[in-house]
Order: structure tokens, then sequence, then C-alpha cells
């Protein structure tokens, strides 16, 4: 699982029958130092499939591969990333 912020929102025009009414964002992974430092983060964004209604700006935890499609057993969704959590708070230490 790894953490990552939202920047924005991508809308489908198409979709596959088992994602509709989902939400899809776009977000970019936070490092350790991102965190520490408040910084923002310089990585390379990714889509997430999304059904707990992140907001832009939000921190989120999001689990990438086979382990994304797990939540949906039996019936898998064909997901690459998933966003597990809505992160309130991080404290470092």
């Amino acid at each position: 699982m790894r953490i990552g912020k939202v920047i924005g929102t991508l809308t489908l025009s198409k979709s596959h029958d088992s994602l509709r009414g989902s939400s899809w964002r776009i977000v970019v992974p936070v490092s350790e130092s991102n965190l520490y430092e408040n910084t923002e983060p310089e990585s390379e964004e990714l889509i997430v499939y999304d059904d707990l209604g992140t907001g832009s700006g939000e921190l989120i935890a999001f689990t990438e591969g086979a382990e994304a499609a797990k939540p949906f057993f039996p019936s898998l969704k064909p997901v690459d990333a998933y966003n597990a959590a809505i992160l309130d708070k991080i404290d470092l230490q």
C-alpha cells in the first residue's frame, strides 16, 4: 500500500459494465521525504479507482496490481489501482 495525493478527476465516456457509477481519481504518489519536509510530490501520476468519494487535494492510501481487485471478491473488477482509505492525519516520528 502506498500514499498518494489526489490532484484531479478522470471522466470516462465508456467503461466496463462493472465499473458504472464509480469515480476515477488522478493521484500522484507521495514519498517519505515529501511527508517529512511537507513538499509537493513530483512523481508520475496514475489513475485510481475510488468508491469512497475522495476530493481533490486529499491524501489517500492506495493499492496496486492484483491486490487492487481483491476487495471486490468474488466478483472481481478490472482495476489496477484502488483507493483503500482517505487519510485524515499522518503522524511521523
